[in-house]
C-alpha cells in the first residue's frame, strides 16, 4: 500500500509537497543533539526525537514557549541511535537505519520517509488561528485512514473531520460520529501510525475538504507528534504499543461469562440471579452490582460509596458465599459525588472536587442529580478515593466498573489541579483508570486487576483497561457495528473493546433471535458480558427454554475455548497484537479487505462473520487467501482467497478454523476457580496448502501479575508438517523457571484427514486409534508426562479434499 520512490525524485517531490507550507517560515539552521535534531526556523523551533528505528517524534515549539516532554500517552525512553546527517544545499537528511525524514530547506517542508518512500509530510505544518493550533500533513490519494478512537463511521474513516471530546452517545445503531472514547491516533492503509502526542480537546480532520489534507486541531497544549512504521500491521501495532505501553494480562476469570444489568435492586435479587446461574447449569465468573449497590434508587445517592444496608444488609457474607461458588464481585463506581450524598461534606470540606475559578465547589445538574466532580489531579483525592477502593477490595471485592468516566458531564467552566476541564477532560478516564491500577500496584501486588472502564485515552491499555462500547441500542442496528468498533480500537492498541451482549439502550420486547446472535457473537469477543437496561433480562437464565438453552452452548463453548483466548490474550500482553483482527492483516495487499468489518479473525486460527439480519439462512463470507479454511462446526472445508455463501444455522454463528491451525480446549466447568488444563482437547486441522502449521497454550496460575515475567508460566507448543506419505506432529514444553508444569492426558483430535492412516506412532511406538468416517476425525488419546517431548507419527494421511 506504500507508494515506491527513487532517491532521485525525493527533492522533486518534497518541492511537491511542501507547497502549502507556512509561506512565512523560513529555515535558519540546525544542530545535533546525540541523537535528536534541533531545528531553527523563523518562528521557532522543531526538534526530532528518535525512540526506536521505527519510532520518530517531531515537537515544534513556537516563539515564547518551552518545550514540555511530559506526555499522558507514551512509556517508551527514547534510545541513543546511530543517526546520519547529510546536508545538501538545499536539504538536510536525518537518517536511522528505519525512519529518514527530509527537511527541505526552501520552501521549508518536513516529510518521513521509510525503506525510500515517502510515509507522510507536513503540509501547512504548525499554524495558529483564534480558535485553534493546527497541524497539518499531506496525504496520498488512495490511502485509507482508521482511528480517532471509538466511532461508528465504516472502517475508511476518511472524509471525517472527527472531534476529539469523549461523549457517551445513548442508544447509538449504525452510525456515530461521537462516543465515550476518542484518540488523536491516525493509522493508515500504508501500514503507518501518527500518534497526536497532546491531551485537550480538538479535532482530527481525516481530509473532509477532499484536498488531501490530514490536520490535528486543538485548544492549546503540546505540538508533538510521533510517526511509527512497521512491515507488517502486527508489527506496526507491536510498534505503537511499545511506545505507549502493553496490556497486562487480565486475570483468567475475565474471560468467562458476567452477569450484569441495570440494575440488581437488592442482596436477594443478586443471590437469587447467581443461584439460577448455578441452578441452570450456566457457567458464571463474576456479577456486577449496579448503582443501586449505594442507594435505593438512582437518583440522590451517587458519591455514596457504602452500602446501602437496607438492600444489601450483609454484603461481606453476599461477598464471600459468592467467592466459595466461583463468583467474583464487581462494583461500579462513578467519579460523580451529588451535593445530596452521605460524601458530599466530606469532599468539600477536604477540597477533592473540581472548582469555579475563585477556587469554590463546582456544581452543577446532570441526569442523577447536582453534583460535584472529584478533581483526581489532586494527589489528596486520588488517595482519598483509592483507599474507598482498597477498602472494599480488602473485603472481597473482585474487580472495578468504572462508569460515566469521559466525564459524561463536563462543563468546560470546571477547574482542575492542572488545567481546565477541556484542557483534561479526554484524559480524564486515562488517569482514572491509571489511579485504580496504580493502587493495585501498591497495595495488592500479587492481585492482577479487573478495571472496566467506559473512557480512556492513547495508551491506556497500560493500565488494564477493559472497555466497552457504550450504551448500544437493543436491537440489530445496534449489533451491526460492534465488530467495526472493536476492529478499529484493536489497531489503536485497545484490545479489549467489548459490547454489552444483547444490546442495553431502550426495546419495546425481547427479540431472542437478536439476543441470541449478539451473545454467539459475544463466544469471538474479548470479553463475554451480557448487560441492558432492566425492563428486558440480559440474562439468559431469565428467557424461554429454546433461548436460554441456545444461550448455554454459545456460553459452554466460551468456557471450552478458554485455553486459546488466554493464549491470545498473553500474544496481547506480549506484542500488542489485538485478539479480534481486520482480514487484510492476511492480505494487506488487497484493498477491499480494508473495508470489511462484519468478518474478523479471532487470534491468528479462527475467522468469524456474526450474524446482524434477522431470517437469514445464508451469508457471504470471503475465506482469505493461501491457506484452507474448515469450517469449525461442520468440518467442511473451502479454498482460501474466495467469496462463498455458507448456510445459517440458529445454534451458532458461522465460524472458520485456519488450516495448519492448533486449537486447544477443555470441557467447560460451572466457573473458570475450577479450570485446570490437566487433561486437553487439541484439535489440528492438516492442510497442505497452508505455509505453516504451529499453535500453542499459555498457561499460568490465571491470578499472578506479570506471571511470564517472573517465569511462573508454561507454554505448550505444537507444531506438525508433511513428510512424505506421513504427517508428523511435535509437542513441546517451555517451562518457566519458576513453575511446576503438571501431567496431562491429550485427547488429539485431527480434523479432516480424508482417509483413515495405516498406523500411528507416538515417540516410535504403535498406539491404538480411532477414525470416524462419518465426521472425517482421527481420536488419539495419550498421557503427556510434565516436561517431556511427544512425537506423534501418522502413516499414510495424504487423503485430504476440499468440498
Amino acid at each position: 500500500m506504500r507508494t515506491k520512490l527513487s532517491l532521485i525524485l525525493i527533492l522533486f517531490l518534497i518541492t511537491i509537497t511542501a507547497y502549502g507550507q507556512s509561506k512565512n517560515r523560513i529555515y535558519k539552521g540546525h544542530k545535533k543533539l546525540k541523537s535528536k535534531l534541533e531545528i531553527t526556523v523563523n518562528d521557532g523551533k522543531y526538534l526530532i526525537i528518535p525512540y526506536k528505528e521505527k519510532i520518530l517524534e517531531t515537537s515544534f515549539i513556537p516563539d515564547g514557549e518551552t518545550y514540555n516532554p511530559n506526555s499522558h500517552a507514551v512509556v517508551l525512553t527514547p534510545d541513543e541511535l546511530d543517526i546520519e546527517i547529510v546536508e545538501g544545499e538545499s536539504s538536510i537528511e536525518y537518517s536511522t537505519s528505519g525512519i529518514k525524514v527530509v527537511i527541505s530547506k526552501e520552501p521549508f517542508n518536513i516529510s518521513y520517509y521509510y525503506n525510500d518512500e515517502l510515509i507522510i509530510s507536513e503540509k501547512e505544518g504548525y499554524v495558529k488561528s483564534q480558535e485553534y493550533e493546527t497541524l497539518s500533513f499531506s496525504l496520498d490519494d488512495s490511502e485509507m485512514l482508521f482511528g480517532g478512537g471509538a466511532r461508528v463511521l465504516g472502517m475508511n474513516r476518511r472524509g471525517n473531520r472527527l472531534q476529539l471530546y469523549n461523549r457517551a452517545h445513548y442508544g447509538y445503531t449504525t452510525h456515530s460520529e461521537l462516543m465515550n472514547f476518542t484518540m488523536p491516533v491516525v493509522v493508515s492503509s500504508k501500514m503507518y501510525t501518527i500518534h497526536f502526542d497532546n491531551a485537550p480537546i480538538g479535532f482530527l480532520d481525516l481530509d473532509s475538504k477532499k484536498n488531501n489534507t490530514l490536520k490535528y486541531e486543538t485548544i492549546s497544549g503540546r505540538k508533538t507528534y510521533q510517526v511509527i512504521v512497521g512491515d507488517t500491521w502486527e508489527d506496526l501495532i507491536d510498534q505503537y504499543t511499545h511506545l505507549t505501553g502493553k496490556q497486562p494480562l487480565p486475570p483468567r476469570w475475565s474471560f468467562g461469562n458476567f452477569s450484569s444489568r441495570f440494575g440488581y435492586h437488592s442482596e436477594q435479587e443478586t443471590r437469587e440471579t447467581v443461584n439460577k446461574f448455578i441452578e441452570d447449569s450456566i457457567p458464571l465468573d463474576a456479577v456486577i452490582i449496579d448503582i443501586y449497590w449505594f442507594g435505593p434508587d438512582i437518583f440522590g445517592h451517587m458519591g455514596n460509596l457504602e452500602f446501602f444496608k437496607d438492600s444489601f444488609p450483609t454484603p461481606q457474607k453476599m461477598i464471600d458465599d459468592f467467592k466459595e461458588k466461583g463468583v467474583k464481585t464487581i462494583l461500579v463506581t462513578e467519579p460523580f459525588v451529588l451535593t445530596t450524598s452521605k460524601r458530599w461534606d466530606e469532599v468539600v470540606e477536604k477540597k477533592l472536587v473540581a472548582t469555579d475559578k475563585d477556587g469554590n465547589p463546582f456544581t452543577f445538574d446532570f441526569y442523577f442529580g447536582n453534583t460535584g466532580l472529584l478533581d483526581i489531579y489532586k494527589p489528596e483525592t486520588r488517595e482519598w478515593f483509592w483507599n474507598i477502593y482498597k477498602d472494599f477490595t480488602e473485603m472481597g471485592i473482585g474487580g472495578w466498573w468504572g462508569d460515566l468516566g469521559e466525564p459524561e458531564v463536563h462543563p468546560s467552566e470546571a477547574q482542575h489541579a492542572t488545567g481546565s476541564a477541556d484542557e483534561v477532560h479526554n484524559i480524564y478516564g486515562h488517569d482514572w483508570t491509571k489511579l485504580i491500577y496504580e493502587g493495585y500496584q501498591k497495595d495488592f501486588p500479587e492481585q492482577r486487576p479487573f478495571i472496566l472502564m467506559r473512557a480512556g485515552y492513547s495508551g491506556s491499555q497500560r493500565y488494564g483497561i477493559i472497555p466497552w462500547t457504550g450504551d448500544v441500542s437493543r436491537s440489530w442496528g445496534g449489533l451491526k457495528p460492534q465488530t467495526e468498533i472493536s476492529l478499529q480500537m484493536g489497531l489503536q492498541g485497545i484490545a479489549y473493546m467489548h459490547s454489552d451482549l444483547g444490546g442495553f439502550a431502550g426495546g419495546d420486547k425481547f427479540e431472542p433471535e437478536m439476543y441470541t446472535r449478539w451473545l454467539q457473537y459475544g463466544v469471538f469477543q474479548p470479553i463475554y458480558r451480557p448487560h441492558a437496561q432492566e425492563h428486558i433480562a440480559s440474562e439468559p437464565v431469565f428467557h424461554d427454554d429454546t433461548t436460554k438453552s441456545l444461550a448455554r452452548e454459545s456460553i459452554k463453548l466460551r468456557y471450552s475455548l478458554i485455553p486459546y483466548i488466554y493464549t491470545i490474550a498473553f500474544d496481547n500482553s506480549q506484542s500488542g497484537i489485538p485478539l479480534m483482527r481486520p482480514m487484510f492483516f492476511m492480505e494487506p495487499d488487497n484493498d477491499s479487505l480494508y473495508l470489511i468489518s462484519d468478518t474478523y479473525l479471532w487470534g491468528d486460527n479462527f475467522l468469524v462473520s456474526p450474524v446482524t439480519d434477522p431470517g437469514i439462512k445464508e451469508k457471504k463470507v470471503y475465506m482469505p487467501a493461501n491457506t484452507t479454511w474448515f469450517d469449525f462446526y461442520s468440518n467442511k472445508s473451502y479454498m482460501g482467497g474466495k467469496e462463498y455463501t455458507v448456510a445459517v444455522e440458529k445454534e451458532h454463528i458461522p465460524v472458520f478454523v485456519k488450516g495448519g491451525s492448533f486449537i486447544p480446549m477443555v470441557k467447560p466447568v460451572q466457573s473458570t476457580k475450577f479450570y485446570n488444563t490437566k487433561e486437553l482437547d487439541i484439535h489440528y486441522y492438516p492442510d497442505p496448502t497452508a505455509l505453516e502449521h504451529q499453535g500453542k497454550l499459555y498457561d499460568d496460575d490465571g491470578i499472578t501479575p506479570m506471571a511470564y515475567k517472573k517465569d511462573e508460566y508454561e507454554i505448550l507448543y505444537f507444531s506438525g508438517m508433511f513428510e512424505g506419505e506421513n504427517l508428523n506432529i511435535e509437542f513441546k514444553s517451555e517451562v518457566g523457571a519458576n513453575y511446576k508444569p503438571v501431567d496431562r492426558k491429550i485427547n488429539f483430535i485431527v480434523n479432516k484427514l480424508g482417509i483413515s492412516p495405516k498406523d500411528v506412532l507416538i515417540n516410535d511406538k504403535q498406539v491404538s486409534y480411532d477414525y470416524d468416517i462419518i465426521t472425517d476425525k482421527l481420536y488419539i488419546s495419550f498421557n503427556w508426562k510434565a516436561g517431556k517431548n511427544i512425537n506423534i507419527k501418522i502413516k499414510q494421511p495424504r487423503g485430504q479434499i476440499t468440498d
